[in-house]
Parts: structure tokens; sequence; C-alpha cells
């Protein structure tokens, strides 16, 4: 199996990372204007002449570049699978997907303890969910200067509510699409960025579920939590702690927990699941409706 990846920022050395140690993989190419010894490299998608060759597709470039390189790659490639990091575009646009099987990578759908967090809500009736997440971002990436970096420009697709969709995808896995939202954006602090850095959001989904989701690059503390409440049981899961807590009416609790997560844990458990194309990972038009909600609360800026 050959791969071509497109980007070669940090998330695309990871996914040549995790790539190299899959048996089935024969070579891995890049699409970058980086000068790469050990791999070989093309320095614009269009240079690809081979390209119906290569079996699995990664676009890891800039959130801004998405739309552009996937409509190249419908038009020139049938058959493939392709696998586009998140989120999908900067703002809901119209792509039609035919010719080739596309995931995006919201690589928090393969947390063990929210896989089992979504195995226990199966046969519960949902009332609301509270999703949190924050990061001061000068301390996001370590060695590396902030305010050059996409997340803090805003026409290259940066802003916490984009960074950050993650939490819009797992609550939509658990709880339904979204069809109706108020929203708060806007940058309030002092990081110098021209981008959003702060999002809070209120919705109800198609399940009749009350979503509140807030996300920020300001927290000096980081954390990521995720609280459900059900008729009969409450929920807790602290994604940086691996924590899962279940509570039921008469204050009965049980944890779970699940330790020593491999650095690439949940990279390994997407591709592995988008090669055999399992229904675990976000495919397309999961990935179309996240950006329905995102455009939501874009128009309500």
């Amino acid at each position: 199996m050959k791969v071509l990846i497109i980007g070669y920022g940090s998330i695309g050395k990871r996914h040549c990372e995790v790539l190299s140690g899959f048996k089935e993989i024969e070579s891995i190419d890049i699409v970058t204007k980086q000068n790469l010894n050990e791999r070989k490299t093309f320095s614009s998608l269009q240079e690809v002449h081979e390209i119906d060759s290569y079996d699995y597709i990664i676009i890891s470039s800039q959130t801004n570049k998405h739309y552009e390189q996937l409509s190249y790659l419908e038009q020139h490639v049938k058959d493939k699978i392709i696998l586009c990091e998140k989120p999908l575009f900067e703002t809901d646009k119209e792509l039609h997907v035919k010719n080739n099987i596309v995931y995006v990578g919201y690589v928090l759908r393969f947390h063990p303890l929210l896989q089992r967090l979504k195995e226990l809500l199966k046969d519960e009736t949902v009332l609301s969910a509270n999703a949190v997440c924050g990061q001061y971002l000068p301390a996001w990436r370590p060695n590396t200067d902030y305010t050059k970096c996409y997340s803090a420009k805003k026409e290259q697709g940066g802003g916490v509510l984009l960074d950050l969709s993650h939490e819009i995808d797992y609550v939509e896995w658990l709880c339904g699409n979204m069809i109706d939202v108020k929203s708060y954006q806007k940058k309030i602090s002092d990081l110098e960025i021209d981008s959003d850095d702060f999002t809070t959001l209120i919705g109800v989904t198609d399940r009749d579920v009350i979503v509140n989701i807030t996300v920020d690059y300001i927290s000096k503390i980081t954390h990521r939590t995720l609280h459900v409440n059900t008729l009969e049981n409450s929920y807790t899961l602290d994604f940086i702690n691996a924590t899962l807590i279940q509570s039921d009416k008469n204050s009965l609790k049980q944890t779970y927990g699940f330790s020593n997560l491999k650095k690439n844990y949940f990279f390994e458990n997407m591709h592995k699941s988008v090669l055999k194309k399992e229904p675990v990972c976000c495919d397309y038009e999961q990935a179309k409706k996240v950006m329905q909600t995102i455009k939501k609360v874009q128009e309500q800026r």
C-alpha cells in the first residue's frame, strides 16, 4: 500500500511516524516544500504525476487549503481512501464527494473511555451534555512561536472554534446533531493573534439533548472534560486524567480508568479503522454536519 501525505507540519509528521510502523505500508511520499532526504517529496500536489498510484492519501495541510486539495483529489483519483485532518474546511462549503471514500481526523473518537461512554449511553435517555476544553496557546506547541502557527491566523483557518472542533464532533457523535445553536465567539485575551480565542455555545440536538460547549486558548490550567446527564445516571469524563465516573440516583459511583495510553494510541487506532473502513471514524457526511454547526456559530460572531 502506497501512502501520500499532503503537508508536513507537526500533524503530518505524526501521521508519517505512525504509518511507518504499519506492515502493509510499502512507501510514504510527502507533498511539502521542505527538503527531506529520507522521503520522496513533491513541492505541490500538482507535481504528483502518478497520483493514481497511491492507495491512501492524507490531507494534513493548513485548514484553508483542505477544500482546494480535496476538490483536486476528487477530480484526479477514484476509489481511494482519503483522510482529511480536522476540521474539514474553515467554514461550511459545498463539495460533493462521490469518487472516493473520505474520513476526517477526529481522533478523540478513539479514546477508550469515550468509546466506553458511548456504549453506556446506548440504552439511556440523554438529557444534557456539557463539554469544556481549554489550554493556553503559547504552551500548546513547545519550542514554537505561537504567533507564527496557523492557530493564530484567521486567514489560515485558525481560531479556537476550528482548532478544538473535536468537542463539537464527539458531542454530536454521542447526542445527535445540533439543530439550534446560540453562541458567543470572540478574542478576549492579550494573545498576539487575530483569530478568536474563546467560544461558548448552547444548543439542542435532534435527539432533544441540551448541549453546552466552551473552548478556549486562554486557560493556564489545561483541561478537557465532558459531563453527561441521563434519566438514570450522571457521567464525568476527564480526558486529561483518563477517568470516567458514573453516578446513579443513589449516589453509587463507579470509576473507569485507562492508564498508560501510548503517545500515538489514538492515531494508530484511527488509521486502522480507516483502512478497514470501519464506522467509528468520522466520515465525510458526519464531518459536514460538524461544519454546519460551526457555520451557525461563525454567523453569530
